[in-house]
């Protein structure tokens, strides 16, 4: 196999993820032709970048992230840093000519997205977001079941991105929870994925009303950098500047209702991640954390139809690269190492899934996000604005 050298900037627990799928792409996608050779990491701690080296083989490890785009041998550069750090160092490897894979949310606003995707354009180059939960197999038979029309004309659309990261009282004020960092809180971390998943299984939203709220409103300062995962007691308070909740309606330009509703302190709620799709003739359901599964109505019968759970298979989505057989469970991991080949495949020219969540998908996404945050501001529906441009 060809030698593909990428360099990651970030070494937390997302920089893990993509180290990790780099490293199995040739396990799952032998096709591809291409073995990435982790030629680098950057991170300003040095604990968590000498780990990083060590788990994973890095070339070398660097403090920080221009060294690492600056190296003329690195074609592939993921970035996993914190929110804030997204649209410039996305910029300067679109800049650099060096193909991008970059997490959610790209910028803090929509402009800043609309700077990396235009970075990554002008330099003629690949650019894919994290929006994995698209790859999962059955999301992938999911949109195959709506757009064949197997349950009618879609109607109404109910998603949900619940969870309890931030649910307990002394969770201490990571960088998620300030606006300057953080962003605007569960709107970029969560809700960009569901609105993701609007965008790509019933059509795209052109209006959205949505209100949200604070529930922590003080949490306890963190002692070093602040995981958003650790707990502290006493000690001085920060106060909370960003969303922990929103709940949404919003309709799509073909005039279909859709429901969002996602929190960080949803207690006894763990990645509680999914989505139900009802149409004329049927309705289709995932959960997240019985990934294999789909919850399938078609038929008929209207009253008392009954609804069959179904488990998917090769040929759905890239399940058969996986597993051999259905009821096997895939992981989050899977999706990840999915995301990279359909990247890598772009990268390389050659036949990829086509499923990778673009450039264009996260400007897309901003927008929608911009208007949500507008129409909380102003309780009033908000219009997406447009995105070209």
């Amino acid at each position: 196999m060809t030698p593909l050298d990428v360099g990651v900037v970030g070494a937390g627990w997302m920089g893990h993820a993509h180290a990790r799928s780099y490293l199995r792409v040739p396990h799952h996608y032998r096709d591809l032709g291409a073995r990435p050779r982790l030629l680098a990491v950057a991170d300003p701690v040095a604990d968590l970048r000498e780990d990083a080296v060590d788990r994973y083989g890095f070339e070398t490890g660097l403090d920080n992230w221009q060294r690492l785009v600056d190296d003329p041998r690195i074609r592939v550069v993921s970035v996993t840093t914190p929110t804030f750090l997204h649209a410039e160092i996305g910029q300067a490897v679109g800049a650099a000519g060096k193909h991008l894979w970059i997490e959610k949310p790209v910028g803090l606003s929509l402009d800043e997205t609309r700077r990396v995707r235009d970075a990554v354009a002008a330099a003629g180059v690949v650019g894919r977001v994290g929006f994995n939960y698209r790859h999962a197999p059955a999301v992938v038979k999911a949109r195959a079941l709506v757009r064949s029309g197997a349950i009618g004309t879609v109607t109404h659309a109910r998603f949900r991105l619940l969870t309890d990261y931030a649910a307990h009282p002394g969770g201490v004020l990571s960088w998620r929870f300030e606006s300057a960092r953080g962003g605007d809180g569960v709107v970029g971390d969560l809700v960009s994925h569901g609105v993701d998943l609007v965008r790509y299984l019933v059509g795209e939203i052109a209006a959205v009303v949505a209100e949200g709220g604070v529930f922590i409103a003080d949490r306890p300062l963190p002692s070093g950098s602040g995981s958003h995962y650790e707990v502290a007691t006493g000690g001085p308070q920060g106060r909370v500047e960003n969303l922990d909740h929103l709940s949404a309606l919003m309709r799509t330009d073909s005039d279909v209702p859709v429901q969002l509703e996602s929190s960080r302190v949803a207690v006894g709620n763990q990645n509680n991640y999914g989505f139900e799709i009802h149409g004329t003739q049927g309705s289709v359901a995932w959960d997240f954390r019985r990934m294999p599964e789909l919850r399938i109505s078609t038929g008929t019968e209207y009253q008392n139809q009954p609804v069959t759970d179904t488990t998917v298979g090769p040929g759905d989505g890239d399940y058969g690269r996986f597993q051999p057989g259905a009821g096997i469970a895939m992981g989050y991991d899977d999706l990840k190492v999915a995301e990279c080949a359909d990247l890598l495949s772009a990268v390389l020219g050659v036949p990829g899934s086509g499923l990778g969540a673009t450039l264009d998908d996260a400007v897309a996404a901003a927008a929608v996000m911009a208007a949500l945050n507008e129409s909380v501001a102003k309780q009033a529906w908000t219009t997406v604005p447009p995105t070209a441009g």
